[in-house]
């Protein structure tokens, strides 16, 4: 069947109305419409459906860049052949996101390279489809944020967002001791989260062992009680899984007859705000 060819006009009025995606997709709709012998309603109704999908997927795309999540660790991309252990029965019940919904927080543990990291993300990148706004921080950054927000008088700012963000996911927890201002940074986060907004804590360390790097030891026994006691445990034991991310070399892929050339690359939007 030959493919239908888009009229000018019609290209024009539908990048006017902020329909020009659809044309990507339009001649292969409208053959498929003729074949079928569709009728206008539904023909309608399959395009508008494209494009509601298309804007989601492009708005959760937008709201994943934002948060700082890595593209590649997302759900669909865990392997679940990877000889480490953990309760499938939490990871089911964390990918429903019920735990948003409740205020709950959840809790990652594991040794090095277990694939806390990708879990973590995965659920992030989850919440990000739903709507949620989410960010996404490794521990030493966001206290090296925090603590430059004291310097350029933006803490206050700095603060806000990372208490009512939806989702906060802090990635590698309690690596190595605090010093007193990030104890109080920490507990206050930990505290004006809890029961309102949920968070994900990565760490190598049991939740036990958390208070060892906190400069206060009042102030670590308060944000850690109230954070564990409102957390969900996925504890993640086995080889490393970063074995399985290694990058090898297809038999079958030739390389390239020259070297390749360095692409633009598009900074980031949350980049441009906040670093």
């Amino acid at each position: 069947m030959r493919t239908p060819i888009i009229s000018a006009e019609l290209t024009r009025a539908m990048k006017q109305l902020r329909l020009g995606k659809l044309l990507d997709t339009l001649p292969e709709r409208l053959a498929l419409a003729k074949k079928d012998a569709m009728p206008i309603e539904d023909f309608l109704l399959l395009l508008l459906t494209d494009e509601i999908e298309r804007r989601r997927s492009s708005a959760a795309a937008r709201r994943a860049d934002d948060a700082g999540l890595d593209p590649e660790m997302v759900m669909e991309r865990w392997d679940a052949t990877a000889k480490v252990h953990l309760d499938r029965r939490v990871l089911r019940e964390l990918s429903t996101l019920r735990f948003l919904e409740a205020h709950r927080n959840v809790v990652v543990l594991g040794p090095v390279g277990v694939g806390k990291t990708f879990l973590a993300s995965a659920l992030g990148h989850l919440a990000c489809r739903a709507g949620f706004q989410v960010r996404f921080d490794r521990a030493d950054d966001l206290l090296r944020a925090l603590r430059q927000s004291r310097l350029d008088n933006s803490r206050e700012a700095l603060m806000t967002e990372l208490c009512t963000v939806d989702l906060l996911v802090v990635d590698d927890f309690a690596l190595e001791p605090m010093t007193r201002e990030e104890s109080r940074d920490v507990y206050q986060l930990f505290i004006e989260r809890n029961a309102i907004v949920s968070t994900i804590v990565t760490s190598n360390r049991d939740t036990s062992d958390w208070l060892a790097v906190f400069d206060d030891s009042l102030l670590g026994q308060g944000a850690i009680d109230r954070f564990k006691n409102n957390a969900y445990d996925l504890v993640v034991e086995g080889e490393s899984y970063r074995s399985r991310q290694k990058p090898t070399f297809a038999d079958e892929e030739p390389p390239p007859a020259a070297p390749v050339v360095k692409q633009p690359v598009p900074q980031r939007r949350r980049s441009k705000r906040r670093r």
